[in-house]
């Protein structure tokens, strides 16, 4: 009996692309201008400054590109994988509930943030397979994020503690305990989930389209994987033809 190869879907962050290029274009930018200085007799001028300012900030910003992994989303028949530079998490499709845009309310009016948010079935089994250092890296890198949520609530600049500083221990309502960075990362999940109804952020940086069109695709991958994943890599063969 023959089985049939799963398919599997590879997204590259938009704000990961073109890293390579940008360093090497700084760099030769810089060897250029060096180069120019050593055989042009008297001093450096302000504009030559300026010019190996920018060549060094694009070999900065070029080399952090290429310190991301490839691929930041692997979508597969079973499971939604983000991929950090310092580990990954996984959603399970059982798992996933449904995605969508958190807002934000703001003088009278409502914000989106520039994230998409998943909302969880059940977050006992995600935070079971979560590492430490992952967890601890993106308590870090979207606390941004949970200000600009939890901002409505901070009258004359003072927020509620516990939303603040995350509890590094955590019992879910399964009875389940977590201790130390997961149980940090739980709590942080709950605050999220009680003000916006999503458990967990992707931010738009680490995506390969906008926010509301890889929100409708979540969605469409929880209805039906195996059509969804096939009809996107058709897509992007199509594309890659054109």
């Amino acid at each position: 009996m023959v089985k049939r190869k799963l398919a599997v879907l590879k997204l590259r962050a938009q704000g990961a692309r073109n890293g390579i290029e940008i360093l090497t274009v700084g760099a030769i930018g810089l060897i250029f201008i060096m180069l120019f200085n050593l055989l042009r007799p008297g001093e450096i001028s302000i504009l030559e400054i300026f010019l190996v300012s920018l060549c060094l900030a694009a070999i900065f910003v070029g080399f952090l590109k290429t310190q991301e992994p490839f691929y930041s989303l692997v979508i597969t028949e079973q499971e939604l994988i983000y991929q950090h530079k310092y580990g990954y998490w996984s959603v399970k499709q059982e798992n996933f509930h449904h995605s969508g845009i958190p807002t934000v309310e703001q003088q009278l009016e409502k914000l989106e943030l520039n994230a998409v948010g998943i909302k969880l079935n059940n977050t006992d089994e995600f935070l079971s397979q979560l590492a430490p250092r992952i967890a601890g890296k993106l308590l870090i890198e979207q606390r941004h994020l949970f200000m600009q949520v939890i901002q409505k609530h901070c009258k004359n600049g003072n927020c509620p503690s516990e939303w603040l500083v995350e509890d590094n221990h955590y019992t879910s309502v399964h009875g389940r305990s977590f201790n130390g960075l997961i149980a940090m990362f739980a709590n942080r999940m709950r605050h999220l989930q009680q003000l916006t109804g999503y458990d967990l952020l992707l931010p738009a940086s680490v995506l390969d389209s906008s926010i509301w069109d890889f929100s409708r695709n979540l969605n469409a991958w929880r209805n039906n994987p195996k059509v969804f994943i096939e009809s996107q890599l058709e897509r992007k063969t199509l594309d890659d033809r054109r």
